[in-house]
């Protein structure tokens, strides 16, 4: 059989490929595992992102937390603070990155790093790959890249190897790609986004957004049906008629229905309304759908900007900060580091244990002219008035942390 070894240092070297894959050329259903029935899933995930305001701005906040507010690291690891603040060759810093890749997690469940490097290992680039140009190839040991899935061409997809295989391009560079799924029972190939189970509220909030935006159009006017009276000789002329009245009465198609018949000596065109009386069903409808959101994303209302307009509470913030901190933020920050701690050690042979996300909540809860031992006397915490350190205020301590974090 046929197998892959692994070599000293931070490549891996092919022997052969692998006996699960399909001898001879393939045809492009037979190249890739498909993400999706149609392989356009991440198109429908991207279209409902981009039309539910509540669904976009949880994705965002969950990026931009993760993501934190930078990196800290030793301050005399000359490599890794340089790796920081320049990612790759375009200038990104590793925050930006890491923004990018949190991003794509909570919208597709699956997210993508290609690194670079060259034999000598002598520089390390990391660059986010959108993951839905991204495919798993059938040798599940490759992934393709191509701009547009819906006319797959092989000869404009590029190729690159899973972690850890590394592979020389045309560039003579070396080159990976790492791939970050969410689990999920019986889906192999690719995860899936925790909000799955609430795509269809989602699609709910944004349908209720339209309804609304449909009347706004129409100016609030009631729906009905006209009947108008007149002459027609056949019924291409009835459509004419009515085409013609919908076009300069109707507003927003589906407002006002027309219907044309027969006159007689009289005029009986008139006007029937369609009365309406669900509004607060349709507002209960929205609400309990932005509500569901929140909770299929395993994400709070106060980091949502939901609950503002009730008040600005900056306890119960920093109360679910901590919760959202312990429970989703770190966890999601410690999966996406993983790698790239590896990558840095095994291409640049620099330890990168210390390299930290900083994490800092949305609010402050207390003054920064506040004392020490006035913030421990007021968090129930022992204090001592007397202590010169906890006589310095809280400025003069943020003030220090933010010079060794820059």
């Amino acid at each position: 059989m046929k197998k892959t070894t692994n070599v000293s240092g931070p490549f891996v070297r092919e022997e052969a490929e692998s006996p699960f894959c399909a001898p001879g050329p393939r045809c492009a259903n037979e190249r890739y595992w498909k993400w999706g029935s149609d392989n356009l899933f991440p198109n429908a995930l991207s279209m409902l992102s981009r039309r539910s305001t509540t669904h976009r701005r949880i994705i965002n906040d969950k990026a931009d937390y993760i993501s934190g507010k930078g990196f800290v690291c030793d301050a005399d690891n000359r490599t890794l603070n340089g790796l920081i603040g320049r990612a790759n060759g375009t200038g990104e810093t590793l925050r930006q990155v890491l923004n990018k890749l949190a991003f794509d997690k909570a919208l597709f469940g699956n997210a993508f790093l290609e690194a670079v490097t060259d034999d000598g290992g002598t520089f390390l680039a990391l660059f986010h790959q959108d993951a839905s140009r991204c495919r798993i190839a059938r040798d599940d040991r490759h992934i393709l890249l191509h701009h547009d899935w819906r006319a797959f061409s092989p000869g404009e997809a590029r190729t690159l190897p899973l972690y850890p295989l590394f592979e020389r391009a045309e560039d003579g560079t070396r080159r990976t790609i790492v791939h970050y799924k969410d689990y999920e029972p019986m889906f192999e190939h690719y995860g899936l986004p925790a909000y799955i189970a609430g795509m269809n509220v989602s699609a709910i909030a944004y349908k209720t957004d339209q309804w609304n935006i449909s009347r706004l159009d129409n100016s609030f006017q009631v729906s009905g049906i006209m009947v108008l009276d007149g002459e027609v000789e056949s019924e291409q002329d009835a459509y004419r008629i009515i085409s013609a009245a919908e076009k300069r009465f109707a507003g927003k198609p589906g407002q006002v229905m027309f219907m044309v018949k027969n006159s007689d000596e009289t005029d009986n065109s008139k006007f029937v309304p369609i009365e309406s009386s669900n509004e607060g069903d349709w507002k209960s409808l929205h609400e309990q759908a932005t509500s569901d959101i929140v909770v299929a994303h395993s994400w709070f209302r106060s980091l949502s900007g939901l609950d503002y307009a009730s008040g600005f509470n900056a306890e119960r913030i920093l109360h679910e900060y901590e919760i959202a901190l312990n429970t989703l933020i770190l966890g999601e920050q410690q999966e996406l580091l993983e790698p790239i701690r590896s990558l840095i050690a095994g291409v640049l042979h620099c330890p990168a244990d210390s390299l930290q996300v900083v994490n800092r909540p949305p609010t402050r809860s207390k003054p920064l002219y506040m004392k020490v031992w006035e913030a421990r006397r007021n968090d129930g915490l022992e204090y001592d008035p007397q202590d010169a350190d906890q006589n310095l205020y809280l400025a003069q301590i943020t003030k220090y942390a933010l010079r060794n974090i820059d």
